[in-house]
């Protein structure tokens, strides 16, 4: 039986999952710059780790509204999975606002 109350459908070590709880809960408490800082720091040690590619894209789109930063992340993401749907209705979500579809 797993620690956690989902599948690890990533096989992410103990030590991300905490890392990728802890940023979500930093945006939670609008510590926007602290979770920044963690998913980036997250990014340096596996630059194709799904969830944090997700995390980040979110963070950019929906609380810096940095669009184009967004977009380019979702990009990487469907790069890599092809099917993630999150990833897809949230690029096209975004696209709307950097004027490209």
């Amino acid at each position: 039986m797993s620690d956690h109350p989902f599948e690890n459908t990533y096989d992410l070590s103990n030590d991300q999952l905490l890392s990728l709880e802890q940023a979500e809960e930093e945006m939670l408490r609008n510590n926007l710059g602290k979770a920044e800082n963690l998913l980036l720091s997250m990014l340096k040690e596996d630059d194709e780790c799904i969830p944090v590619l997700n995390n980040l894209a979110h963070l950019y789109g929906r609380h810096f509204s940095d669009f184009e930063k967004a977009v380019e992340l979702y990009d990487k993401v469907l790069a890599l999975e092809p099917d993630n749907a999150w990833a897809r209705d949230a690029r096209r979500r975004y696209l709307r606002y950097v004027g490209r579809d």
